[in-house]
């Protein structure tokens, strides 16, 4: 089965992650397939029907964009909206969905222009269009630290963890990082601006994901060193092996892939800039209520 790549949210950690769904040309032939009762289907039961025809794990499944629709639902709704703009479909109601002969010919198609044929909110594919744009400038800003040194990525991450709120400042964690390798240690940067608790760091510019070996190396490097918290960083990702390790140890060490690391520099503003900002405005009903003339 076909997959695509979309970006969701994850609340607990203020997160943005990847989720694979199916394409939306899987999506459009299956749903193609259901079996319509005369009157359609509510967009909730054909994604459902979707979903579990998929066979989608729970995750998947509930996966949400930050503005709180479900990542699958919007696929499905952008689905089912092409098809009725297509004529293959019609939206006899606002949320329904119906697969019509008649219809998929192509000879009404008036409905469209007066129903939200999606079930969608007018903000949902502005999300997903965001989503997309992030997707792709977090490619492009991997590209760019490729093509740079390794002593640029580890002037990158002593921005990068400033930004985040540790080091204090640029000169104070620039003395700490980078200072040369010590055991499997990079540097040394302060937990807070107050510098009372270190993190030991770790960078590497690698292409192969870095395995379980690299991490032992450094979690007995922290342990020579008395430490108990550190970061691995890397422009790849980690091995499976890798991430299971560290689960196991007493140290306390944080993996960050390169995909998180573009995330944090778009999150922290680090080597991007703001091209264009637009506002989502509603109506303030607190406003009116609180100013209303009584009758």
């Amino acid at each position: 089965m076909q997959t695509v790549t979309k970006m969701a949210w994850n609340p607990d950690t203020n997160q943005d992650y990847e989720i694979e769904l199916p394409d939306n040309n899987v999506v459009e032939k299956a749903l193609l397939e259901i079996d319509f009762p005369p009157d359609g289907l509510h967009r909730d039961e054909i994604t459902d029907i979707l979903a579990e025809q998929f066979s989608l794990t729970d995750k998947q499944r509930n996966a949400k964009y930050k503005s709180g629709p479900r990542v699958f639902n919007v696929l499905v709704g952008h689905v089912a909206s092409s098809l009725v703009k297509s004529g293959q479909a019609v939206a006899p109601k606002r949320m329904w969905i119906n697969i019509n002969s008649e219809q998929a010919n192509g000879q009404d198609k008036t409905i469209e222009n007066d129903v939200d044929n999606s079930g969608s909110t007018p903000e949902e594919p502005i999300e997903e269009n965001y989503q997309q744009i992030r997707k792709e400038l977090a490619v492009e800003l991997l590209q760019k630290i490729s093509e740079n040194t390794p002593t640029f990525f580890e002037k990158l991450v002593v921005d990068l963890l400033v930004a985040m709120g540790y080091g204090g400042s640029r000169e104070d964690a620039g003395k700490a990082v980078g200072r040369g390798g010590d055991g499997g240690i990079d540097g040394i940067i302060n937990e807070d601006r107050l510098g009372l608790d270190v993190v030991y760091i770790q960078a590497k510019q690698w292409k192969e994901n870095v395995s379980r070996p690299e991490i032992q190396k450094f979690a007995g490097a922290l342990q020579g060193q008395r430490a108990r918290k550190g970061v691995f960083i890397t422009t790849s990702g980690f091995t499976k092996g890798a991430e299971e390790y560290v689960k196991t140890i007493d140290s306390k060490i944080i993996l960050i892939d390169g995909n998180q690391v573009a995330q944090y520099m778009i999150e922290h503003n680090v080597g991007v800039s703001v091209e264009k900002t637009y506002e989502i405005k509603r109506v303030d009903s607190d406003y009116f209520a609180e100013n209303a003339e009584n009758p």
